[in-house]
């Protein structure tokens, strides 16, 4: 998109229009203390040309994850992304349509989120999807909130090895409801109790498989043991390809699935857009959050599609309203659904099989480095290394070797020294064998 300047007789039309004496005037609720008190240190102007190349030199200065050996993840996975998926996202049919409040005119961008929502089902063993949310860590705490709805309670437990900042944003959004968040410690070995942290006033327990630390758990026992009490099991999914290869949320007894579906369609963007995934059981649809797409008959009985369920303010009247949710990450959700259209069952399935060989192989080979422990018992394509010294400094060494070695821990905890040898490593199909025998090798010298 272009930036077309103003003038200033543009900019003093628009200050009388709306009764501002000065463009600082707009500003008078931000603290005066995170305001710049002096214009940004760049040139005032400059040509276009002369613009691009500045802008272009600032750019290359960053170590891009499609240029060096790449094993970063923690949420956010680099996966091949077929050039086919661009290409149908970038028609103008499907690039330039909003939201499908009139459904006669809205049928294709209808069929696509329905055929998106029977995809999200199917892979999550759930059964109804919606037609996706913003992200992985809102759709969490949408998820609680929903689960609030349903029981009449107001307490969450959150697993340790729920993602810290599905663990944050579900925190934030509880400040202001009179809402409460018990949170289990952070769990690198995967041994934490949390149907020992039911209580009556308890609305759900919100676990991640594969975990934040790249464990595979099960949930199945402790479904029985929230539903014994009448608690909602909520299941976060963060690497949706996992659902290729292991056992899905519907099938372990889950209420409620959320997720992030970046992995599918979607490059890692510098952290967005993303692609929140949510799904549920039939007899708790009418909580759910955002929108569900229906398919249904016209007059004539031809086939169509419609907004069956919309569930916010601008649809309903304010007391059902269950969100404040007011679009989707819709285009990101049509590139999922290409993606994974392309990919076709068997094809998904091997995607995770790859994945998962990959990891495996990484595991072996940086696990032989001396000093050096997988502390995973069971993983899909994430794992979590303890190291002898500080994970942080590690990383960094890897970088100037021009290696995006993995994610340190510390970096979503900072405040936990226990947690300051551990560093993530995620591996995909995009990573090489000569890429792990790089990352051995820098590892062992930079240790």
């Amino acid at each position: 998109m272009r930036y077309l300047p103003l003038s200033a007789v543009d900019r003093a039309d628009m200050l009388q229009a709306i009764g501002a004496k000065s463009v600082d005037a707009l500003f008078c609720d931000v603290p005066a203390s995170v305001l710049l008190d002096a214009p940004v240190d760049l040139p005032s102007h400059a040509g276009e040309m002369d613009v691009e190349r500045a802008i272009a030199a600032m750019a290359a200065k960053n170590m891009g994850t499609g240029t060096v050996p790449s094993f970063l993840g923690a949420g956010a996975y680099r996966h091949h992304v077929p050039s086919t998926v661009d290409h149908m996202i970038q028609r103008g049919e499907f690039l330039t349509s909003y939201t499908p409040y009139q459904p006669e005119v809205s049928q294709g961008t209808l069929q696509y989120l329905f055929e998106f929502q029977t995809q999200v089902a199917l892979l999550t063993g759930m059964e109804v999807a919606n037609a996706s949310l913003y992200d992985g860590a809102t759709a969490c705490a949408e998820a609680v909130l929903m689960a609030a709805r349903v029981t009449k309670r107001n307490k969450a437990v959150l697993s340790g090895g729920l993602h810290p900042q599905y663990r944050d944003v579900v925190k934030t959004q509880a400040r202001f409801l009179d809402f409460e968040v018990a949170m289990a410690e952070p769990d690198p070995m995967g041994g934490e109790d949390l149907a020992a942290m039911i209580d009556e006033n308890t609305a759900c327990v919100v676990v991640q498989n594969p975990t934040f630390f790249g464990h595979l758990r099960d949930a199945t026992a402790l479904a029985a043991a929230c539903h014994e009490k009448g608690v909602l099991l909520v299941v976060a999914v963060n690497e949706v390809v996992s659902l290729g290869a292991v056992k899905p949320p519907g099938d372990m007894g889950a209420d409620i699935m959320i997720g992030e579906g970046q992995s599918l369609g979607n490059g890692l963007s510098f952290g967005g857009p993303y692609l929140g995934l949510m799904a549920t059981r039939q007899k708790l649809v009418r909580q759910m959050p955002g929108r569900l797409v229906g398919q249904t008959t016209d007059v004539d009985g031809r086939r169509g599609w419609v907004l069956t369920l919309s569930t916010r303010e601008q649809h309903i009247r304010r007391e059902k309203a269950t969100s404040n949710i007011c679009t989707n990450s819709g285009l990101c959700a049509l590139a999922f659904t290409i993606h994974l259209t392309l990919l076709g069952e068997a094809g998904f399935g091997k995607l995770a099989a790859i994945n998962h060989a990959n990891a495996a192989l990484l595991a072996e080979k940086l696990g032989g480095i001396a000093g050096v422990e997988v502390i995973n018992d069971s993983f899909f394509n994430e794992f979590t290394l303890r190291l002898p010294k500080p994970a942080g400094g590690v990383v960094e060494a890897l970088a100037a070797k021009g290696i995006l070695g993995g994610v340190p821990v510390s970096r979503l905890y900072p405040d936990d020294p226990s947690l300051a040898d551990l560093m993530l490593v995620a591996a995909s199909e995009t990573n090489t064998v000569g890429d792990m025998d790089a990352l051995a090798e820098a590892l062992g010298e930079v240790l």
